[in-house]
C-alpha cells in the first residue's frame, strides 16, 4: 500500500481523537503548551497505548499553520503509508530475490533523507527502515528531494530500531554498519547476498550498540584531512558498492 497524497493537517481535539482511534498514519501531533486542561486530558486518554510523536509548541506555531479553531492541537498526517519491517522481510526472504534493506539510524534532515531514498531506489533497495522517534519522516519536502522515489520504495517505521534490526538479522540478513569507526575498508567488505546496510546520524553516526550487534563494520577510505562525508554522499558510495559487487564480484 503506497500513497502519493500531500501532507495534510488535522486540527481540533475531536478530529484528532477520531484520527487516532482510526489508526491514521500521523507523523506527529503538535500540542499547545498550556492548552485547556480538560481537552488535554481527553486527548491524553485517546493516546494511551499509541506511539505517535508528540511535540509541545507555543500557540504561535499552531497559528502559523492554520487560523481556524485548532483548540490547541494539530496532527500532521503522513503523505505515505508506512510498512511493518518484520512482515515485509518475511515476504522478501520467502521469495527468490536477494534482499536489500537500508536502515537509517536517526537521520534528521528531511533533504538528506529524500536524497538517500532517491539513491536507494536507483540502487534496488527493497525497503528503508527508520525509527519512529528522533528521525526524519516522509514529508512533502522529502518526497520532492527524492524525485518521487519515496512514493515507490517501501518505508518502514519501528518503535524499537534495535529490536527490528535483530529480527532482520535472525531472518538471515547480514547487518553491515557503514561507519568511520571501522577498520575494514568498504571495498574489502563482502556486500553480496541478503544484507541490511546501516547508516548513522549526521551528528554522531551509528550508535555504539548497533555497531556492536552488526555482523561487520566497514568504512569509506578518505585520504583527505576532513574525515567526514555528508550522509547522503556516503549512502551513494556504499549502496553503489553493493550493486557493483553483485554485478562484478568483490
Amino acid at each position: 500500500m503506497e500513497s502519493s497524497k500531500e501532507q495534510t493537517h488535522i486540527f481540533g481535539v475531536r478530529a484528532v481523537i477520531e484520527a487516532i482511534k482510526a489508526d491514521k498514519e500521523i507523523d506527529k501531533i503538535l500540542i499547545q503548551k498550556g492548552m485547556n486542561k480538560e481537552l488535554f486530558m481527553e486527548l491524553k486518554e485517546a493516546l494511551k497505548g499509541k506511539h505517535y510523536p508528540l511535540q509541545f509548541v507555543p500557540i504561535e506555531k499552531l497559528r502559523s499553520i492554520t487560523d481556524k479553531n485548532h483548540q490547541g492541537v494539530i496532527a500532521i498526517s503522513s503523505p505515505v503509508v508506512y510498512f511493518k519491517i518484520e512482515q515485509l522481510v518475511d515476504e522478501l526472504v520467502g521469495s527468490d530475490k536477494r534482499v536489500f534493506v537500508l536502515a537509517l539510524d536517526r537521520i534528521t534532515d528531511v533533504r538528506n533523507f529524500g536524497a538517500i531514498a532517491r539513491t536507494a531506489e536507483c540502487m534496488g533497495v527493497d525497503a528503508i527502515l527508520i525509527p519512529s522517534k528522533g528521525s526524519a519522516t516522509v514529508t512533502a519536502d522529502a518526497i520532492k528531494t527524492s524525485a518521487g522515489a519515496l512514493n515507490r520504495i517501501k518505508v518502514c517505521k519501528t518503535d524499537d530500531f534495535k529490536d527490528s534490526l535483530f529480527y532482520i538479522q535472525q531472518c538471515g540478513l547480514r547487518l553491515v554498519a557503514a561507519t568511520e569507526k571501522a577498520s575494514v575498508p568498504l571495498y574489502e567488505t563482502n556486500l553480496r547476498g541478503n544484507v541490511a546496510v546501516i547508516l548513522g546520524s549526521e551528528k554522531d553516526g551509528i550508535t555504539k550498540d548497533l555497531i556492536n550487534m552488526s555482523d561487520i563494520a566497514c568504512k569509506i577510505p578518505m585520504p583527505g584531512e576532513i574525515a567526514s562525508l555528508n550522509v547522503g554522499v556516503a549512502a551513494g558510495m556504499v549502496l553503489y558498492e553493493k550493486v557493483r559487487q553483485e554485478l562484478y564480484g568483490l
